[in-house]
């Protein structure tokens, strides 16, 4: 389909005059805008569903996570494959993202980078590709070459692919075992896709990602058990998520966090569970990591 037919490339009729509209009234045309995004990626849910069981299903079989964009869509994707280890408590080779032009492309555009036929297929070569993994092409206008030739290459491969656009019947779509297409519209400023459509692509990111991590047993409650305490922040807030988990009180969670050797999933099975740090461990393990599961075990 040609650049111009793409519902994201027209020319939103509520700002036509948006040079001439005052600060305030640019503002309030933006966060009206902005309000139909949400009920857009309401309508692709059952899709996301589809993706989130196969991400699950692939990587617990040995696979990983990996998100391929150009511009915009890739820096997206990094964005939410950096955010997984620190989060979940995971390797950093387990969510890959992967922009066109590489790590110069994150911060200025790489010229003829989104627009090679080859360049994903090395890319994606680079990072072993297996038949395990699920690669996700991501881009708003659903045509990007260097999304539809990574997803050819991934399906040539063997493995499980998925594509996240923001126009419908988009050429990304074709490539991909799971297509999701969110229908955005028009933006304020035409033709800018880092708005309305990359909000999209960001819930959806986020939506994926988070149901992912706690289909593979990171989240216990509503609460991120398996967070890396890098920092001060971080280890107050894993005590306090102990103190949230159990009802303990803040010197309790702390001794127990630190005879955990700092595992908050350890400490609290063991508070709960009312067991040694090794029984604590044992459970966790034969319960795949769901804290939930490794109480409830004898």
């Amino acid at each position: 389909m040609k650049l111009n037919k793409l519902s994201t490339e027209q020319r939103n009729k509520q700002t036509e005059q948006l040079d001439a509209m005052s600060i305030h009234d640019i503002l309030r045309a933006m966060n009206e805008e902005d309000k139909t995004v949400p009920e857009a990626v309401k309508e692709v849910i059952p899709s996301i569903e589809q993706l989130v069981l196969k991400t699950i299903e692939q990587i617990k079989a040995g696979g990983r996570m990996i998100y391929l964009g150009a511009g915009t869509s890739g820096r997206l994707g990094v964005l939410d494959a950096a955010e997984c280890p620190p989060t979940f408590g995971v390797d950093s080779s387990l969510v890959v993202g992967i922009i066109a032009g590489g790590e110069e492309a994150l911060l200025e555009a790489v010229e003829g980078a989104e627009d090679s036929e080859t360049l994903a297929a090395k890319d994606l070569d680079a990072i072993d590709l297996s038949d395990k993994d699920v690669v996700i092409g991501i881009a708003a206008s659903g045509r990007t070459p260097y999304v539809k030739a990574g997803l050819v290459y991934a399906s040539s491969k063997g493995a499980a692919t998925a594509s996240i656009s923001c126009n419908t019947n988009a050429e990304i779509s074709q490539k991909a075992g799971i297509p999701i297409e969110i229908q955005t519209g028009p933006e304020i400023l035409t033709g800018s896709t880092r708005l309305k459509a990359g909000t999209a692509q960001k819930l959806v990111l986020n939506m994926i990602s988070t149901s992912v991590m706690i289909g593979l047993g990171k989240v216990y409650q509503n609460l991120m058990v398996d967070v890396k305490a890098t920092n001060r922040k971080l280890e107050h807030r894993a005590k306090n998520m102990i103190v949230q988990a159990t009802g303990v009180d803040e010197e309790t969670a702390a001794a127990f966090y630190g005879k955990s050797h700092q595992n908050v999933k350890t400490a609290i099975v063991m508070i709960l569970a009312e067991v040694t740090v090794e029984e604590a461990a044992r459970r966790l393990k034969e319960a795949e990591g769901f804290v939930r599961k490794a109480i409830k075990l004898s």
